[in-house]
């Protein structure tokens, strides 16, 4: 990802909220998806993008403008179908992990020009569940929540953003691209599956290369579970998990790309070349 510069000439970062040297108070745009001072702190309000996210003034937990005048939430959060109860220990801190997260996920969406849009205003839209189950809160109806994907909401267990939990589990499942991000990454891969290739041209292209994602998709899971300690990696997929069922290599293969592209970014940033 690329840094952003105060009207000081300081360098700022993505996550920043304030100006590290002027201690200005800054936030992100994501219509130009840029940085720039807050209203309260220039002279020519018209040259700020507008207020900042209800979430950025009530919990602390974002640092994005309005986009729509007409909401009190920012681009990134009008996507919240659920966020934890923050009535709980800790949650407020995973909450902000989560989110941080799913901002630099829509960064890379709206830089590669791809359609986010809320579920609110779309039926084909993107809306994200963040909630536990009982091994984190025995108080809590659900006793068992996978991350996942279905008719373009995208639900994450909020113990990923555990830093320990998520290592016990990547530990456990041997995936070593478990990240909060890579979550977010994956899992918007099956919502773009189904917004550009699933009723599109491109299936039997999709096919060609991935395989027939008709193939049963529990029973692939199940199998791929059941084997996965055995199994050998295929050489020519992406991750281990890729080859659990093609929608699966799709997913990762998608977020690899995502991720692939960030880091070009970071490094163009940097002045980094090929050698």
């Amino acid at each position: 990802m690329k840094n952003f510069s105060c009207s000081c000439g300081q360098t700022l970062f993505f996550e920043n909220t304030r100006c590290l040297n002027c201690d200005k108070p800054v936030g992100f745009d994501a219509g130009s998806r840029q940085m720039y001072p807050t209203h309260q702190d220039v002279q020519d309000a018209s040259r700020v993008p507008g207020v900042l996210c209800r979430n950025a003034s009530d919990f602390g937990v974002c640092n994005w403008f309005v986009s729509d005048q007409d909401s009190d939430f920012c681009l990134s959060c009008t996507l919240n179908h659920t966020i934890p109860n923050l009535l709980v220990p800790d949650r407020r801190r995973w909450w902000k992990s989560l989110e941080q997260a799913k901002r630099r996920l829509i960064y890379s969406l709206l830089s590669l020009q791809l359609p986010v849009v809320s579920k609110g205003d779309a039926r084909d839209g993107l809306a994200f569940k963040f909630i536990e189950d009982q091994r984190t809160n025995p108080l809590v109806r659900e006793e068992f929540v996978s991350t996942g994907h279905n008719d373009g909401l995208i639900t994450i267990n909020i113990a990923e953003a555990d830093h320990v939990r998520r290592e016990q589990s990547r530990e456990y499942t041997g995936e070593l691209y478990r990240t909060l991000l890579g979550h977010f990454r994956h899992e918007a891969g099956h919502y773009y599956f189904d917004r550009l290739v699933k009723n599109s041209g491109a299936l039997e292209a999709f096919r060609a290369l991935f395989g027939d994602e008709r193939k049963d998709y529990s029973g692939a899971l199940q199998d791929y579970y059941s084997n996965r300690t055995s199994a050998q990696k295929d050489p020519d997929l992406i991750s281990h998990y890729a080859q659990a069922h093609p929608l699966e290599d799709w997913a990762e293969v998608w977020s690899h790309y995502l991720h692939m592209v960030d880091t070009l970014e970071t490094a163009a940033t940097y002045g980094m070349q090929q050698g």
